[in-house]
C-alpha cells in the first residue's frame, strides 16, 4: 500500500509541476544574485591582481595531489536493501575522492556523502527519523522498521536523500568504518574549490543574499557539496515542509511504515530537483562565461576610475551607517567576542596539539626502526608508510575528537549559528591540510639529505629534519588557527550585526545609486559596500582580541611581531609532488607507458580488518590491483540483450562458451564464495538515484561471505 501511494504521488502530473515550479523559481531568484555578484567577483579578482596582495609566507610545503595512486579503505560489511528487506554482504571502496563506492554484482553504485551524517547508534538515528515526522513522533519503547543482524551498525543519515544502513561483526571494525565515514562527510562537506576566484565567490555571495532576503541570516549546515547539491538543499528548504504536510497526513499504517514511505518519497523528489538545479546552474554559469571577456575589458580599461567610483559610495554609505553600526558593537558585540573566541581556541589548540603529538611520535617510531634496520629498503618502506599519515582517518581520529568538543551553547539563539559543525569540520580539515604540509615538508627534508649518505647516517638526518619541521609546524600551525578564529568570529558576528541593521539602513540604501555611473554599476553595488563598511567596523576589534590571545601564549600561539623569515631559502624550490619511497628504496617500480612511469596498483591507506576466525585468501588487500584497458560496459543494452550475451571470463576476456551450471564440486562451491569481479567505472553519470559512476577502471577483491550466508547444507559440504 505504501509504495502503491507512492507511486500514485510521484506519478502525479500536479506534483511534479509543482516541483518543478518551485525549482524554477528559486532558480531564477538566485540567478539574478548570481549574475550581479559575478561581476562584484570578476571586478575584485581584477583588481587583486593588478593591485597585487601578500599572502603569509608558510614554513611548510605543500604538495598539489597527495592521493595520486592511493585509496582509502575498502572491506565487505552488510548493507540492509529496502526493496527486499534483507541483509547481504557486500564490498566498499572509498577512493581518493572520498566517494563510498558499493559493488552489487555487476554494477557499481557511488554514494556522494555531501550533507550525510554518520552514525553507530539506532537510538541516534531513530530520534532524527522521529524528528522528520513531527506530527507523529514514535514512543520512546517504539521497534524501528529495520533490525540490525548484530549489534554495530552504521548508518549514513541525510535530511532528504536517501538512507543507507550498514553493519559489521565487531566494535573495531566499526570503528574503523566509522572513522572512514566521517572522513568522507568532512571531505565532502569541504565547501567549493578556491581556485576559482571568480565563479566560487560569486556563488557564496548570491547564496548568502538570497538566504538574507529571505530572513536567513547566520551559517547554514546544508552548504556542503557542489554547486547543484548546494541548490537543491536551498530548494528544498521550502519544499520540505510544504510536502511534510501536503503528503504526511495522507500515508497509512503503522509508524515504522509510514517513516519509510516517506523517506522514500522525499528521496525521490530530492533527486528530482537535484537534477534540475544540476542542468539550471550549468545553464546560468555558462551565460556568465560567456560575458565575461567584455567585463573584464571593461575593467582594465575603467579600473581606476571604478575605484574612484566606488570609495567615493562609501564614504557616503559610512557617514549614514557608521553611528549606528559602532553603538551596535559597543553594546551587543564587544562584550561578547573573548568568549566566542575562548569557546572556539579551547577545543581547536587542543586538536592541533594532538597532530603535534601523532606527528612527533611518528617520526621518532621512524628514526626508531631506522636505528634497528639501516638499509635503505627498509628507510623507503618506513617513509612510504608516514607519507599518508595526514590521510589516515583511523590515526587523525583523536585529534578531529578534541573539535566535537566545540560548545557554542548560547550563540545558537543569539547569532544565528545553526549549529557549530561548520566550524567543527572546517577545523578538521585544516588539520589534515597542517599535519600532511608536516610530513610532505619531512619528507622532502629527509629526500634532500641523502644524497651521499650511508646507512649509518640515516638516524641523525632523520632526527635533525625532526627538529626543523616540528619547528615549522608550531609556525604555521599558529598562523592557521588565528586565520580560523578571525574568519570563524566574522562568521557569527557579521550575520547577527546585518540581521539587527538591515531594517533600519536598507531603505536608505537605493539613494547611492544616483552616485554611481551607468557603465560602472555593474561593477559597484551599494548592497556589498554597506556590507564592506559593517565587517571594516567591527575587524579591528576582532583582530585586537586575537592578538591579545596570542599575548597569552595560553593555547601556543605566536605573536604578529614574530614573522619568522624562511629558514630553508631552497626548501620552496623542491617538489610538490609526493615521493615514490617504494619505487627509489624499495626496489618496486611501476610499468613504464609511452616513456612515463605508470602505477599498477592503488596502495590503500587503511588496513583491511582481519577478523579472527575468518580466513581471507587475498592476504595482499592491502593494495587494490589495477587494470588497463577494461571495455566499458554498454549502456545502451537492453535487459534482453545482457541475458543472451556470453559471459565473459573476468581476468582473461574470454567468451565462456558454457553456460555455467551448478557447482559440482567443493573448489567450485569456495569460487563462488570468494568470487572475482569485473567492475567498471565512470566518471560524471549521474544515475536516477542520486549516485554516480566511479571513475576509473579497477579489478576487486570480493571478502569471504560470512558463513551465516550460507545454506546449511553448503557448511556441511565445507
Amino acid at each position: 500500500t505504501g509504495f502503491m501511494l507512492i507511486r500514485s504521488l510521484l506519478a502525479n502530473r500536479r506534483q511534479h509541476l509543482f516541483h518543478l515550479s518551485r525549482t524554477n523559481a528559486v532558480m531564477a531568484e538566485f540567478g539574478k544574485f548570481y549574475e550581479q555578484q559575478y561581476a562584484v567577483a570578476l571586478f575584485n579578482s581584477v583588481r587583486y591582481e593588478i593591485e597585487g596582495g601578500g599572502n603569509t609566507q608558510t614554513q611548510l610545503l605543500h604538495r598539489k595531489d597527495p592521493l595520486k595512486n592511493k585509496s582509502i579503505f575498502s572491506g565487505g560489511l552488510f548493507q540492509y536493501l529496502e526493496e527486499s528487506k534483507k541483509w547481504r554482504s557486500r564490498f566498499l571502496y572509498v577512493g581518493d575522492f572520498y566517494n563510498i563506492s558499493l559493488y552489487e554484482s555487476k554494477a557499481v553504485r557511488v554514494i556522494n556523502c555531501a550533507g550525510y551524517r554518520a552514525l553507530t547508534s539506532m537510538e541516534e538515528y531513530l530520534g532524527l527519523l522521529n524528528n522528520s515526522l513531527s506530527d507523529t513522533k514514535a514512543k520512546a519503547a517504539s521497534a524501528p522498521f529495520l533490525k540490525c543482524p548484530m549489534q554495530f551498525p552504521l548508518i549514513l543519515w541525510h535530511p532528504y536523500a536517501r538512507h543507507h544502513y550498514f553493519c559489521v561483526m565487531t566494535e573495531k571494525e566499526q570503528k574503523k568504518w566509522h572513522a572512514v565515514f566521517q572522513d568522507c562527510v568532512r571531505h565532502s562537506n569541504n565547501g567549493l574549490s578556491e581556485e576559482c576566484k571568480v565563479a566560487t565567490p560569486a556563488f557564496t555571495d548570491a547564496l548568502r543574499l538570497y538566504r538574507q532576503a529571505k530572513g536567513h541570516y547566520g551559517t547554514w549546515d546544508l552548504m556542503c557539496g557542489n554547486q547543484a547539491q548546494i541548490l537543491a538543499n536551498l530548494v528544498m528548504e521550502t519544499l520540505h515542509p510544504e510536502l511534510k504536510n501536503l503528503i504526511v497526513p495522507r500515508l497509512k499504517g503503522k509508524l515504522q511504515q509510514r517513516q519509510r514511505d516517506w523517506m522514500l518519497i522525499s528521496d525521490a523528489v530530492y533527486r528530482q530537483v537535484l537534477s534540475q538545479t544540476k542542468t539550471q546552474h550549468e545553464a546560468l554559469a555558462q551565460v556568465c562565461e560567456v560575458e565575461r571577456p567584455r567585463l573584464d575589458s571593461a575593467l582594465r580599461t575603467d579600473m581606476d576610475q571604478i575605484i574612484t567610483s566606488k570609495e567615493h559610495v562609501s564614504g557616503k554609505i559610512r557617514a549614514l551607517v557608521l553611528p549606528r553600526v559602532e553603538q551596535l558593537v559597543r553594546s551587543k558585540v564587544q562584550p561578547y567576542i573573548h568568549s566566542i573566541l575562548e569557546a572556539l581556541m579551547e577545543p581547536t589548540s587542543r586538536g592541533f596539539s594532538e597532530v603535534r603529538d601523532i606527528l612527533f611520535r611518528e617520526l621518532v617510531e621512524v628514526s626508531k626502526n631506522t636505528t634497528n634496520d639501516r638499509s635503505s629498503e627498509k628507510l623507503g618502506e618506513h617513509m612510504d608508510k608516514i607519507s599518508m599519515l595526514a590521510f589516515h582517518p583511523v590515526k587523525m581520529q583523536s585529534c578531529y575528537e578534541k573539535m566535537e568538543a566545540l560548545n557554542l551553547e548560547g550563540l545558537q539563539q543569539r547569532c544565528d549559528v545553526s549549529s557549530p559543525s561548520v566550524f567543527i569540520q572546517r577545523a578538521q580539515i585544516l588539520m589534515r591540510q597542517q599535519m600532511d604540509n608536516a610530513v610532505h615538508t619531512f619528507e622532502q627534508l629527509v629526500h634532500q639529505s641523502l644524497d651521499g649518505h650511508s646507512g649509518e647516517d640515516f638516524c641523525k638526518i632523520i632526527q635533525r629534519c625532526q627538529d626543523r619541521v616540528l619547528k615549522k609546524y608550531d609556525y604555521d600551525s599558529s598562523t592557521v588557527r588565528k586565520k580560523f578564529f578571525r574568519e570563524a568570529l566574522l562568521q557569527i558576528i557579521i550575520p547577527y550585526m546585518l540581521k539587527q541593521l538591515s531594517p533600519s539602513c536598507s531603505p536608505d540604501l537605493p539613494k547611492f545609486k544616483e552616485l554611481i555611473f551607468e557603465d560602472f554599476s555593474r561593477f559597484i553595488l551599494v548592497e556589498n559596500i554597506f556590507e564592506e563598511v559593517v565587517l571594516q567596523s567591527v575587524s579591528k576589534d576582532i583582530m585586537m582580541a586575537v592578538k591579545e590571545a596570542a599575548v597569552q601564549r595560553r593555547h601556543n600561539l605566536y605573536r604578529d611581531s614574530m614573522v619568522l623569515t624562511n629558514s630553508d631559502p631552497n626548501l620552496h624550490l623542491l617538489g610538490e609532488d609526493t615521493i615514490d619511497w617504494a619505487g627509489q628504496f624499495g626496489g618496486v617500480k611501476g610499468d613504464r607507458q609511452g616513456g612515463e612511469v605508470a602505477n599498477r596498483k592503488r596502495k590503500q591507506i587503511v588496513s583491511m580488518i582481519h577478523l579472527d576466525g575468518m580466513p581471507l585468501p587475498y592476504e595482499s588487500c592491502q593494495e587494490v590491483p589495477g587494470v588497463d584497458g577494461i571495455p566499458e560496459e554498454s549502456e545502451g543494452q537492453t535487459e534482453q540483450d545482457l541475458e543472451t550475451e556470453k559471459p565473459v571470463n573476468p581476468i582473461q576476456h574470454v567468451p565462456i562458451e558454457k553456460e555455467p551450471g551448478s557447482p559440482d564440486s567443493l573448489n567450485e562451491i569456495r569460487d563462488l564464495i570468494n568470487p572475482v569481479l569485473e567492475v567498471v567505472e565512470k566518471d560524471g553519470s549521474q544515475l536516477t538515484n542520486g549516485m554516480l559512476l566511479l571513475e576509473e577502471e579497477i579489478l576487486i577483491f570480493f571478502p569471504p561471505i560470512h558463513l551465516l550466508c550460507l545454506p546449511k547444507c553448503v557448511i556441511n559440504m565445507l
